[in-house]
């Protein structure tokens, strides 16, 4: 009964309450209705410029830092594209000047800066200027297929108009076709509403360049150095580019100059038609609609590559498809049964001539160049295809100590416990990664170069690797793309698609790499070995000697017994072959006494180099060529006893001479030097 009772009075005290919400919801107003005019009228059209002005992070403008990069990275990739389509070997200056308005500030403090990048190329027709600095999406490249540094025609345009946006400042062009030309001089800006240029100014003026384009941008920025900065990108820049002269002028003021190592520009690309297999279904519609071909078979041999008339014949044959129809009344059913049958036609690779990689010897130039290291090589990939693109891969690899590690002040070396060795998992690999010579920075893990460095298995070449993580060691990982087509995961450029094709292709070059670093470190550990097994013979030298003395009353020659038995003890370890794999000769290049080239092709090879970087090293200290004896003891041995040699070791600064004389046999006195 008393739960009743409660239950009842709950219920007339919620009555009220609900009757009161009601009233409230009755006097609430209506919602307001749209009509479909009303939601029409407000549609406009949106410009491309309009879209990355709001998301300009898409572009790599998403901090200070990162902005600063991007307007320099953009604008050096113009120049040397447009010296290298010119033929001309390419000088470009960078230089970075702090805008302070008031006092002078620290280039750490200053959040404005002005870029201006200047080259030697062959300069920008008039008319073109306005809109190749100032619309987006307007360049020549797009519709090309041929390798080249730019893709979008987006990337100086978006760097003008973050300087825009940023500090409100035009960016300003200078630019000269030739020595007799006139020098035009033009300030320009973006209408973001119509993705159109604005001419602020356009005049003649004097200029002391005989030819050539200078770009000047004021940006908002962050400068720092280190990681992901505009010095690492451009020292990266000359690595990849041997044929390039920088000149850098940092904001401190102290000018730094990659000088010019490599004197060939490479070979340039040349413009191919589009591969059936690079297609896709609505893409073949758009073609045939604008195909100048005046049949199928025309269409089809004439507006791809790799397509013959016989072929083309054979395609419509299996199609069913008449090889006279015109182009543009193929539609439907028909036209996606054409595109079934292209797709399962077995049709040649596309050609690699529209390609321009580096290629071994230019890398191996840039490797000794700007790093230090012991042992260098390189490797180029046969061209490969996805989805009807070709591409190369190529893979270099510099191990050795740095010139910062080089420089640091040594340790004192602690007392370790039995077992213990030296930690050398410290210190992990650095990856460079290239996309048609252009240093990727930024979004490391998310590129497909990265996952294949992680993905490779290191320990079987001697580097000590933890799982999931990068080799451990003074190692530096070069990987290079050259593609007409690269497959980056945004517009900014910053990491490379991961297609199967292409992490293969770059699993297999670093492989190789891998395998001849093996084979330098099992050289060097076994000349190692043998180095300690001369120290212990030499520790007893002195013993002997004196022994011997005793015996013959104080009467024997000591100097030359002691000689004798170096001798001895030098050739039974390797002889100077172990000296050479330790780097005790000291005869190499300044700065790198100690350095092993290997190569697949070897001797050539070397010499090529040799004359490639002679400009940066003492006459004094030129490359000589050693190959492996069969019988050295510091290189480990293969199957039946001989030298495994799957590359050529290439010492620099050693000089391949086998020691006079022969050892002496047991129970028999040591031969003089130079006679049986």
């Amino acid at each position: 009964m008393a739960i009743a009772r409660a239950v009842s009075k709950s219920a007339s005290i919620a009555q009220p309450v609900s009757e009161s919400a009601g009233a409230k919801t009755a006097a609430a107003k209506p919602v307001q209705q749209v009509t479909a005019a009303e939601m029409g009228a407000r549609q406009r059209e949106i410009s491309v410029s309009e879209f990355f002005t709001k998301n300009r992070h898409l572009l790599g403008f998403d901090n200070p830092r990162k902005a600063l990069l991007t307007c320099v990275k953009e604008a050096v990739d113009n120049a040397l594209d447009a010296c290298e389509e010119a033929g001309i070997l390419p000088e470009v200056t960078v230089k970075l000047e702090v805008v302070s308005p008031g006092e002078p500030v620290a280039p750490s403090q200053a959040t404005r800066f002005r870029i201006t990048v200047t080259d030697n190329g062959p300069g920008i027709v008039r008319q073109h200027i306005p809109r190749i600095f100032a619309k987006l999406l307007y360049g020549s490249k797009f519709h090309r297929m041929r390798m080249s540094r730019g893709q979008q025609g987006i990337g100086i345009s978006a760097a003008g108009m973050y300087g825009q946006l940023t500090t409100g400042k035009p960016v300003k062009i200078i630019s000269r076709t030739g020595p007799k030309a006139t020098a035009h001089y033009f300030e320009v800006q973006i209408d973001t509403k119509k993705n159109e240029p604005l001419v602020h100014e356009n005049k003649q003026i004097e200029w002391n360049q005989p030819q050539g384009t200078q770009v000047a941008i004021e940006v908002e920025g962050k400068y720092q150095k280190g990681r992901a900065s505009v010095d690492e990108w451009l020292e990266q820049t000359s690595i990849a580019n041997p044929h390039v002269r920088l000149i850098y002028s940092p904001p401190e003021g102290e000018v730094k100059e990659y000088p010019r190592t490599y004197h060939e520009l490479p070979p340039s690309p040349r413009e191919i038609m589009p591969h059936p297999y690079g297609i896709e279904f609505g893409m073949l519609l758009k073609m045939l609609q604008d195909t100048k071909g005046h049949s199928v078979s025309s269409f089809l041999s004439g507006d791809f590559c790799r397509v013959s008339p016989q072929l083309a014949d054979e395609i419509c044959k299996a199609a069913k498809v008449s090889p006279n129809m015109k182009p543009r009344d193929l539609k439907g059913p028909a036209a996606e049964i054409l595109y079934q049958t292209i797709q399962n036609t077995k049709i040649m690779a596309p050609p690699t001539n529209c390609l321009s990689p580096i290629g071994e010897r230019a890398i191996l130039s840039g490797l000794y160049k700007q790093i230090k290291g012991e042992f260098y090589t390189a490797v180029s990939r046969p061209p490969a295809v996805y989805r009807g693109n070709p591409f190369i891969i190529e893979a270099g690899l510099a191990f050795g100590h740095r010139p910062e590690d080089q420089t640091k002040p040594k340790q004192p070396a602690m007392p370790k416990a039995e077992g213990e060795d030296d930690d050398r998992d410290s210190e992990l690999a650095r990856v460079i990664r290239y996309a048609n010579r252009v240093p990727l920075l930024y979004q490391q893990s998310a590129c497909s170069t990265f996952k294949a460095v992680l993905s490779t298995g290191w320990k079987n070449y001697g580097v000590t690797q933890s799982r999931g993580a990068l080799p451990g060691g003074p190692m530096v990982i070069f990987v290079h793309m050259a593609s007409v087509w690269v497959p980056f995961t945004s517009e900014s450029k910053e990491a490379i698609a991961d297609y199967d094709e292409i992490q293969k292709e770059i699993t297999l070059a670093l492989r190789e790499c891998g395998r001849r670093l093996g084979l330098f470190l099992r050289r060097r550990e076994r000349a190692a070995s043998e180095f300690r097994r001369r120290n212990i013979f030499e520790l007893y030298i002195e013993e002997v000697v004196e022994a011997c003395n005793r015996l013959k009353g104080g009467t024997l020659a000591k100097e030359k017994l002691k000689a004798q038995l170096q001798k001895i003890a030098t050739s039974r370890t390797g002889g100077l072959k172990t000296d050479e794999a330790l780097g005790k000769t000291g005869a190499g290049p300044e700065g790198l006494p100690h350095s092993i080239i290997v190569t697949a092709d070897g001797v050539e090879g070397e010499v090529e180099l040799a004359t490639q970087v002679q400009a940066s090293v003492a006459p004094a200290a030129q490359t000589a060529i050693a190959a492996p004896h069969k019988a050295d003891p510091a290189v480990p041995k293969g199957k039946k006893g001989k030298a495994s040699q799957p590359a050529v070791v290439v010492d620099r600064g050693a000089t391949d001479k086998k020691p006079k004389g022969k050892p002496a046999k047991p129970g028999k006195k040591a031969a003089p030097r130079g006679k049986k």
